[in-house]
């Protein structure tokens, strides 16, 4: 690996970059460049690494007269280019994860880049210090890629004087990464790239928004969206009293968790996993949409009937689902499936079990399924920064921030956040663009029938109804940690943005 610093970059007498300069938390822009080789099983490739912030500057209006330009924040970012002469035409791929309030660097460091975090064939991450490997199945391969870290998370951060949650909301959200990819673009020289979008759950939620904005706003239209672990209409997420959408689209997930954990009955846990689901899938868009629009019309007769086929797809007790009005919320499953066996499965992944303190309640104390990635791809991201790319600071580096606790849904007051119509709006405009959707079967936080009622639901015409292709993998939210699903979310990525 070979390193030298941008023009603008600070640098000490010594030639490295000025460790106060770093440290201080006024926004300026700072790059870093270095250079490196990746092994791509018979080939290797030769890229280049852009690491630093770029100042977001936006017009200024006080008392009715126009400032100028004022520098509002600064955006972090990881740029990997491959090194060879047709690099300005190699498809370009912006990403971001979700949260709202999380870094880049799940996809960064578990799917995408040129380095992952090392775990086993489950996705265990092991044991501190972890590990990092070299991933020959990074999308570098086919694509050059610009992860982004939005205000407030990894090292962006607000301008100082400027209000913290300025851009913690969905629209203000979508200005600032929709400038960045426009000022990449211009700064680059790649508006002649193959344009794609890659997001992750929240990101999902962006993703779709960015289709369109940056079709409104900057005249931006891209090739492809890549939404992994979908989140567009937020109502099919949310149990709130009233709406019922979310319990028949979690149900498929919580039968294949109890089948997972061997939690059915014998001649439920013999089916195949596919085949349970959809038999839940069914039962789900069928009998129990039914029953639970009648609400307390309905019978105790076929309030009984309902509980026990529910019983036998999800592994909960018909006398706890009669309890619950037939009404399981997500963090009452979790608690209350393996609860006699004193474990409680995960929201990110319910492949993972977690230990609370006693086995009473209705909220598992932690995910078990976060608990297994936090601290390796916190440890990666810092090891990746300092030791691959030359980024020193002192500065913390926000893996994932609590943002969505005071996350401002202005402009969605009194109704629930739905982006599928921007992505509907962006495809009739742009009939060329192509959707990959990922999804896994042990997601609990965005599950695959909540995404598959949203795609069902987007209102797009027939003929652009074959523009999006789904995946569904035996994993979870972060399905890539899973080796089988790596390695076949890999192949398919790699089509996907390289179809020629």
């Amino acid at each position: 690996m070979s390193s030298h610093q941008d023009p603008q970059a600070s640098t000490s007498p010594q030639g490295k970059e000025n460790t106060a300069a770093a440290a201080s938390e006024a926004p300026v822009e700072r790059l870093v460049l270095t250079e490196h080789r990746l092994s791509l099983g018979r080939q290797t490739l030769d890229y280049q690494a852009t690491c630093g912030t770029l100042p977001l500057r936006e017009l200024s209006v006080e008392d009715g007269k126009d400032q100028g330009e004022k520098t509002r924040a600064s955006v972090f970012f990881i740029a990997y280019t491959a090194k060879d002469g047709a690099a300005g035409e190699r498809p370009l791929c912006f990403v971001f994860n979700g949260g709202p309030g999380s870094s880049s660097v799940w996809l960064h460091l578990g799917l995408l880049g040129p380095q992952r975090v090392a775990c086993d064939e489950m996705g265990h991450c092991g044991t501190p210090p972890y590990a990092l490997e070299d991933n020959p199945l990074s999308l570098l391969a086919v694509a050059d890629l610009v992860f982004i870290d939005p205000v407030g998370t990894g090292h962006s951060r607000m301008q100082p004087g400027e209000k913290s949650a300025e851009f913690h909301d969905y629209q203000r959200d979508l200005d600032a990464v929709g400038e960045f990819i426009r000022l990449y673009l211009t700064r680059w020289n790649r508006w002649a790239s193959p344009k794609y979008l890659i997001g992750e759950s929240y990101g999902t939620t962006r993703a779709a928004g960015l289709s369109r904005h940056l079709q409104e706003k900057h005249d931006v239209h891209l090739n492809g969206l890549v939404l992994v672990s979908l989140a567009l209409d937020f109502q099919t997420l949310s149990f709130d009293p009233g709406n019922e959408l979310p319990y028949p689209l979690y149900l498929p997930t919580y039968a294949a968790t109890a089948w997972y954990h061997q939690a059915l009955a014998p001649a439920q846990q013999k089916k195949p996993l596919k085949r349970l689901i959809k038999e839940a899938e069914d039962f789900a868009n069928g009998e129990y949409w039914l029953a639970l629009m009648q609400g307390s019309r309905l019978s105790a007769a076929a309030r009984r009937k309902i509980a026990e086929r529910m019983a036998a797809l999800t592994g909960l007790s018909a006398e706890y689902l009669l309890r619950c009005d037939l009404r399981p919320t997500e963090f009452r499953f979790f608690k209350e499936l393996l609860r006699q066996r004193g474990q409680t499965v995960g929201r990110l992944d319910s492949r993972f079990l977690g230990l609370d303190r006693d086995d009473a309640g209705e909220h598992p104390e932690e995910d078990a399924g976060m608990n297994n990635l936090v601290g390796a791809y916190a440890a990666g991201i810092n090891r990746v920064l300092r030791d691959k790319l030359g980024w020193t600071s002192d500065q913390p580096y926000l893996l994932h921030a609590p943002l969505w606790k005071t996350w401002s849904w202005k402009g969605h007051e009194n109704k629930y956040l739905a982006a599928g119509d921007s992505l509907r709006r962006a495809l009739q405009a742009n009939p060329a663009m192509r959707v990959y959707v990922a999804s896994g079967y042990y997601d609990l936080a965005t599950p695959h029938a909540a995404g598959d009622y949203s795609l069902a639901h987007l209102g797009l015409r027939e003929p652009l109804q074959g523009q999006i292709q789904v995946s569904y993998f035996e994993a979870g939210h972060m399905m890539y940690i899973h080796r089988p699903s790596l390695e076949r979310m890999a192949a398919e990525l790699r089509r996907f943005v390289s179809p020629d």
